[in-house]
């Protein structure tokens, strides 16, 4: 009230100031161009301007108020086809996230062909194209993704690469893949999807030769690339020890060579050592398996080695046996231990040694396969009831582990 009060009394001041000037002088506007005259007083003239900027104004809000009703009621005017496009937008992400397929297409795909950066509509679209199994219009959309925004490459090669391997087309992920780390060899998600598509094609070597830039540039966490390092060595040997390795005319060399290539600090992991030994031993070299197999035992005893260093035949199997009974000493009930003195002394035909292991063995540990040796055992000493009944007993502990069957039968 007080600022309107205000505003009044400034209003009737310019008003009383206007007027007296008037009655001091009226004052003379003369225009003249040509055979156009005009002539008035300065207050009329200035009256005259006023009334003309006044009738401007007027004419600019209609014609807005005009502009804005249209906008609103015209279907097909600039702020309805934002609206579309946002509602194509919102509607089409949401049901990507809850995998509408179908509908998500329709709606990015609308989205994208409207909208000013329609980078994530595209990319959203070819997910969809996708996962309905339309890989064809899935690539057209990339590539028109790829027209409107080639500055966006990177999210473009990385969605479809994501989207190849997802496809189980891994020959063309691989290649989509190469160029881009050709391109971002440092690039945390492309060495992510290589580690990735590494797996999926079981390809060990070449995960080998990436682990160290996955390091590099911490893709992973420590304690995850660890774990992922020391499998991918542990298979890259195993397939060496398939005698797979084409760049070696002798399989047992081709494996040495693999080995001769495991990062140091894992040469002693007892998944390591028995993916070597076990690759000796299949490719005949039973006697090399024996000594790596000890070396490993000296530096460090571990369950899984003592069950396979039973297993191998060594050049001296009385040695052996003693350097296995030389263990006993500081492991008198570990059942794989005693397992292994069984198997080492039925090599030696130390038939009452090896009843009295594979006896205790037992006795620490119901297991399948030492049912099996000493059934055999028993079998061979003549005592075939006590044999038949642990073939059985061994072919029930089987069953109820689900493990795979030992080629095991009975001899009677």
């Amino acid at each position: 009230m007080k600022r309107l009060a205000i505003i009044l009394v400034l209003l009737l001041a310019a008003a009383g100031f206007i007027g007296w000037a008037i009655y001091q002088d009226a004052g003379y506007v003369l225009i003249s161009y040509d055979q156009f005259r005009y002539e008035s007083s300065f207050w009329i003239f200035l009256g005259l301007i006023g009334c003309l900027w006044l009738f401007a104004t007027v004419v600019h809000w209609v014609l807005g108020l005009l502009y804005t009703s249209g906008a609103l009621v015209n279907p097909w005017s600039r702020r309805h086809r934002a609206r579309r496009v946002a509602n194509a937008s919102r509607s089409g992400l949401r049901e990507l996230a809850e995998g509408q397929w179908n509908q998500a297409l329709t709606h990015l795909s609308t989205a994208a062909e409207h909208d000013r950066q329609p980078l994530v509509h595209y990319l959203g679209a070819a997910r969809a194209a996708s996962e309905l199994g339309d890989y064809e219009q899935s690539d057209a959309l990339l590539h028109k993704a790829a027209e409107r925004e080639p500055e966006a490459g990177l999210a473009i090669g990385l969605t479809q690469a994501q989207l190849q391997i997802d496809r189980g087309q891994y020959a063309e992920a691989r290649e989509s893949l190469n160029a881009l780390h050709s391109d971002h060899p440092r690039h945390p998600r492309v060495l992510t999807l290589l580690q990735q598509l590494y797996v999926q094609l079981k390809d060990w070597p070449a995960l080998c030769r990436l682990l160290p830039e996955l390091r590099k540039h911490r893709v992973l966490p420590p304690a995850k690339l660890d774990e992922l390092e020391l499998l991918a060595w542990t298979a890259a040997v195993e397939h060496a020890g398939q005698g797979e390795v084409a760049t070696a005319e002798d399989p047992q060399q081709g494996l040495n060579q693999c080995w001769q290539t495991v990062p140091s600090k894992l040469r002693n992991e007892p998944l390591l050592v028995r993916a070597y030994a076990d690759g000796l031993s299949r490719l005949g070299a039973e006697e090399k398996a024996e000594e790596v197999l000890y070396a490993a035992l000296k530096r460090q005893f571990d369950d899984r080695l003592v069950e396979r260093y039973g297993r191998v035949r060594g050049r001296e199997p009385a040695r052996q046996l003693a350097h296995a009974e030389g263990w006993l000493k500081a492991h008198p009930e570990n059942a794989e231990l005693l397992l292994a003195l069984g198997r080492l002394s039925l090599r030696n035909e130390l038939w009452g040694k090896a009843r009295d292991y594979l006896e205790a063995s037992l006795r620490m540990e119901h297991r399948a396969e030492t049912c099996a040796e000493l059934a055999r055992l028993l079998a061979q000493l003549g005592d075939n009831e006590r044999s038949n009944r642990l073939f059985q007993e061994g072919l029930g502990l089987l069953d109820q582990t689900g493990a795979s069957r030992l080629p095991v039968t009975s001899p009677t």
